[in-house]
């Protein structure tokens, strides 16, 4: 919501660059120049207010918007760049693509121009294998005549392929179509932003953490004699009671022609409206000279946007955010210091070594979050407050302490100036595993790693350590933060395929657009998907029969589970059934299109699961498709135990809508049978070395099998039985069959063991799951690993258990 932009300045654009645009005689040339510098003036307005991560997704919507001007786009193809369809449980017959990426490669062979794609992966593999595995795929050619094809083609295999590329493949297509300068990526300097300032247009600065961008404005204000000390520069800092200063400040500023600097307006939401107004009536009355400045934090949802969107029309909007990276951030987080603080202390070794670690510690913990889940659990906004107020810890207990306090300022640092953000209890240990890591008795003497190739610095003065971050710090990778270089692969597939999702909700509707395939309407299309899903759905579980078979006074612990798992799935399937028969009525014409319906059939356009029958299901990431062929097998499952309720030789232990309730009936079960209390046990887990489950021909004694397990973050070696680094590219791994059952707490072996946090999905504590307060969504249980390293280089690579690849 914060990126809308009025009319009228676009009309302001249009107009500066008809006038900028270069001359020429010829009528044709002339066109064509306006042309170009108008989506270039336009492109540069919009950007200049987008954060970094929505900048390559307008850009990408433009170049296909101009395509399809051009004519030069085949819907089908576009269709498939943006949806990506997958055929569902696809086995990949070769080592270097995920069943997923060869689901992918099948649906793209059954458009015509690339028929034949399959066939010719799986025969000439070992062409293929090389081209995958190249470093820049996007810059390689294709194998074969494949190389012959259009920009978009190439697009179109290559995010079958490598998707993990593809944020790269649209900056170079964006650039190929369009011009290098689309992509340069250089920020327009605020000075010129200013030559488009007028009283009725102002500057919108859209708020990142630990970015001050009105330092820009009292900078260009000393350079146009606008200042504090001149009397015509006024800034007022919104907060309870400041309202009436500001309005008193704009109305003064209007009349004499100063410059009024707002900042944290949305921190007062009911005066916004007379904001508005305020603003409204400069715009026709004021000085010429009258210009203001307003500052906002952006809204966490949309729905909790406040602000007036004749605000936002009203101005040039500009983001702000702070530097990507760990040497950005390792800068940014010294430049809170000066040589002053270092030389503060009397211990000076001590503190100058531990603190150039908090520092690296502080960059981070604030990096890490762009790796999504896998980097932290939740969300936290630490920020430059809390390294400033560790660094003062720091200083007074090494005063106040004849020796280096280690255990006191790692509580400190850990549970109370980042911790004290911290809500989640596997994110605290991430956090404090850090903690031990960097900050250690030997770092005091010898020269201690915080990354490989990277240990803390000497002690020196104030600019020599940012020339030694210069140039001792390696490359920008994942090693930097203790994670495996597969992290940033999930994460780059991850915001491409949010990308592709947001360019394909801004396709037009019409059967003209990127929604037409082979000629079908919109409706033809949803009608098609609803007739094959409602034809598919098994019918509902008969629980009363299943009742008459399996009395209450009868039922296990596993037996119990069964009839909740079918319960479960009843109302799912139920609301299925109803919802799209609902639609099918609406679609004929039969019934009023209410507002779910149109929710249901855009969520089914998109290939989402619709919110309706997310609410009664299961954490999941699928899209449509692949979680419909998922919900049957799961339907399958639950046939096969329903039919004579006796445990499952193995159990798929992702195929449960509760699978804490199976992992707490294994140890009732082993309770009540050894007559053991059930507050005194715990589960124990052995990793056999089988992974189908079609190798065990019955249920063990106690306990049980479970399957349809992955790692994320490293692999399991069934060679050593250990846990061991990832594979390049393997970013899922499946896990062989798991052998669980339930133990005394003191018979428990905690030696060399890892405790693997065990989630539903890759979306970890991030999954949308409704949980009692002080639980993390998505997560099920800890399960102790073998490893012959120590444990804390799996908790900083975020090893983790799935449910789901």
């Amino acid at each position: 919501p914060m990126y809308q932009v009025s009319l009228k300045a676009f009309n302001v654009v249009f107009q500066r660059a008809i006038k900028v645009a270069e001359m020429d005689e010829d009528v044709a040339k002339r066109v064509k120049n306006i042309i170009e510098t108008i989506t270039f003036n336009v492109y540069v307005y919009t950007t200049r207010g987008l954060f970094e991560r929505d900048k390559l997704i307008f850009a990408a919507q433009m170049v296909f918007q101009i395509m399809a001007m051009r004519g030069e786009i085949v819907p089908v193809e576009l269709d498939f760049l943006l949806r990506c369809p997958s055929v569902p449980l696809s086995v990949s017959p070769v080592d270097f693509l995920s069943n997923l990426s060869w689901g992918s490669v099948r649906a793209l062979s059954t458009i015509e121009t690339f028929g034949g794609f399959d066939r010719d992966v799986e025969g000439a593999a070992k062409r293929w294998k090389k081209y995958c595995e190249s470093e820049v795929p996007e810059k390689e050619k294709f194998p074969g005549e494949w190389k012959n094809k259009t920009s978009l083609q190439r697009l179109c295999m290559l995010r079958t392929l490598r998707p993990d590329r593809m944020l790269n493949a649209i900056r170079l297509f964006v650039g190929e179509q369009l011009g290098d300068r689309y992509m340069a990526g250089r920020t327009v300097d605020f000075a010129r932003s200013y030559e488009e300032t007028s009283r009725s247009t102002g500057v919108f600065f859209i708020l990142s953490p630990g970015v001050n961008p009105i330092k820009q404005v009292e900078e260009l204000g000393r350079k146009l004699g606008f200042t504090f000390d001149n009397g015509n520069y006024h800034q007022v800092s919104l907060g309870q009671g400041q309202e009436i200063v500001a309005e008193q400040a704009l109305d003064r500023g209007a009349k004499e022609g100063y410059w009024v600097v707002l900042e944290n307006i949305h921190l007062v939401s009911k005066w916004l409206p007379a904001l508005e107004k305020k603003l409204e009536e400069c715009a026709q009355e004021a000085h010429e000279n009258f210009r203001f400045y307003l500052t906002a934090e952006p809204a966490s949802t949309p729905a909790n946007h406040i602000m007036p969107a004749g605000i936002l029309q009203a101005c040039i909007k500009i983001t702000n955010e702070p530097p990507a990276g760990m040497q950005a951030n390792v800068h940014s987080a010294m430049d809170q210091f000066n040589q002053e603080t270092l030389e503060q202390c009397a211990k000076e070794n001590e503190f100058k070594r531990i603190w150039f670690a908090l520092c690296y510690f502080h960059a981070v913990v604030i990096e890490r979050r762009k790796f999504g889940p896998m980097g932290w659990n939740r969300n936290y906004p630490f920020n430059t407050g809390d390294l400033g107020i560790s660094v003062n810890v720091l200083f007074n207990y090494l005063e106040n302490n004849p020796s280096v306090p280690w255990t006191d300022l790692r509580y400190l640092f850990g549970e109370i100036m980042y911790g004290g953000h911290i809500t989640d209890n596997l994110d605290r240990r991430l956090c404090n595993t850090y903690l031990i890591e960097y900050l250690k008795p030997e770092m005091l003497d010898t020269d201690t790693e915080l990354a490989p190739g990277f240990a803390v610095a000497p002690p020196s003065d104030y600019a020599d350590y940012h020339a030694y971050v210069d140039s001792t710090m390696p490359e920008e990778s994942p090693y930097l933060y203790g994670m495996h270089p597969n992290a940033e692969i999930d994460f780059l597939t991850t915001t491409s395929a949010h990308l592709f999702a947001t360019v394909l909700e801004m396709q037009p509707r019409s059967a003209g657009g990127a929604s037409g395939e082979g000629g079908q309407t919109r409706e033809e299309r949803l009608k098609a998907l609803l007739d094959e899903i409602v034809e598919k759905l098994p019918e509902e579980f008969n629980m009363a029969e299943l009742s008459n078979r399996c009395p209450p006074e009868e039922r296990t612990p596993y037996t119990v589970v069964a009839f909740q798992e079918c319960a479960r799935m009843n109302r799912l399937t139920h609301e299925i059934r109803r919802s799209l028969k609902e639609l099918d009525l609406g679609l004929k014409g039969e019934l009023t299109i209410t507002a779910a319906m149109e929710e249901l059939s855009e969520a089914m356009f998109l290939n989402r699961v619709p919110k309706g029958w997310e609410k009664r299901a299961y954490p999941s990431t699928k899209t449509l498709a692949m979680w419909y062929a998922d919900l049957l097998e799961r339907i399958k499952f639950l046939e096969g135990w329903s039919a004579d309720f006796a445990l499952p030789n193995a159990v798929w232990l992702g195929g449960l809508f509760n699978p804490q309730s199976f992992l707490t009936a294994i140890m009732q079960q082993t309770a009540r049978k050894n007559e053991w209390p059930l507050d005194k046990m715990c589960l124990s887990c052995e990793i056999t070395k089988k992974y189908s489950k079609d190798d065990f021909q019955s249920p063990p004694r106690e306990g049980s099998y479970v399957y349809g397990l992955y790692m994320e973050g490293a692999r399991w070696d069934v060679q050593t039985g250990l846990i061991q680094e990832s594979r390049m590219k393997e970013l899922t791994p499946a896990m062989p069959v798991l052998f669980i059952k339930a133990i005394p707490v003191d018979k428990m072996d905690n030696k060399g063991m890892y405790e693997c946090p065990l989630f539903k999905t890759k979306e970890r504590g991030r999954a949308n799951e409704q949980v009692a307060v002080g639980v993390c969504p998505g997560f099920v249980w800890s399960l102790n690993l073998k490893t012959k390293v120590h444990p804390n280089k799996w908790i900083l690579a975020g090893v983790a258990l799935l449910l789901s690849d």
